[in-house]
């Protein structure tokens, strides 16, 4: 079966009720339900909770706090290199942005300006530039973290659709991290100008930054922007900047010359976070 083909009953399914209802139940406090709830999470995912900074599943009065638990401390040493892996999770796309256009799978593309909500001038600051498309399965550590040191300057709360950002459906819906609903961040950094997008998806409750909180809902169905000149919002490398209540997948933007990605890395290699991502051209 094509990955089109397997992917059609998304486009059938209301993926705003079913993600709707899946944010309350999450959020719900259903004492032994959720600990059951999330006991069978556990064995079906494998999940290590001796990573856990909180072990014990009955601590979690939600599944979200479960899903969003924190690691203990030196979990994730960080790597002595200028950008460190954000996440947890698997590389779905990476390397050059030919032009305006990021690829996303054997014949798909979707453009920087796009993905950031149609802004054309910060679009532009990435044209020839370098991106990374990291997919965070359900086993995985959910907290997003900053690659380099950084300032926020913007935020952008873009709504879209909820498909799924598993690898079957990448390869299977046409432009879909620049069709799904997202959160774009753009931040200056010692290197210059980055943009760390968090995109939502089927079943993601809501995504949340350190500095804002939840973003999502509401879902106004229009684009938002916070601007954060006049606000300084300053993160050190390996600094918790949000996170994802229910999983997703995270896109980074770099400017041409600023970064060359570590040798080893490639689609479909699973990655840890704090680990080596990039340095600087040679």
């Amino acid at each position: 079966m094509s990955d089109r083909l397997a992917v059609w009953p998304q486009y059938l399914l209301p993926k705003g009720a079913l993600t709707r209802f899946a944010g309350w139940v999450a959020g719900g406090r259903w004492g032994g339900l959720t600990h059951a709830i999330i006991r069978r999470f556990v064995r079906k995912y494998q999940v290590n909770m001796l990573e856990a900074a909180q072990p014990d599943i009955t601590a979690y009065p939600s599944f979200n706090e479960f899903f969003t638990r924190a690691l203990k401390d030196g979990a994730r040493p960080l790597a002595e290199t200028p950008w460190v892996c954000p996440v947890d999770g698997a590389i779905s796309q990476l390397g050059a942005i030919d032009g305006d256009r990021i690829f996303q799978a054997k014949g798909h593309h979707y453009t920087t300006r796009a993905l950031v909500g149609g802004d054309a001038e910060m679009a532009a600051r990435y044209e020839g530039g370098h991106f990374a498309t990291i997919y965070l399965s359900p086993r995985d550590y959910h907290r997003i973290h900053m690659p380099c040191d950084g300032r926020l300057r913007r935020m952008v709360h873009v709504p879209g659709e909820l498909f799924s950002v598993n690898p079957a459906t990448a390869r299977g819906v046409p432009g879909l991290f620049a069709r799904n609903e997202r959160v774009v961040c753009e931040f200056d950094t010692p290197h210059g100008p980055m943009v760390l997008v968090l995109v939502g998806a089927t079943i993601v409750g809501s995504m949340a930054t350190v500095w804002h909180g939840v973003v999502n809902p509401p879902r106004p169905g229009t684009v938002r922007e916070w601007r954060y000149d006049d606000v300084p919002v300053d993160l050190k490398r390996g600094d918790e900047m949000g996170r994802f209540l229910l999983g997703s997948t995270v896109v980074l933007l770099f400017p041409r010359g600023t970064v060359a990605f570590q040798a080893d890395w490639a689609a479909a290699r699973p990655v840890r976070l704090g680990e080596a991502m990039a340095h600087s051209p040679s």
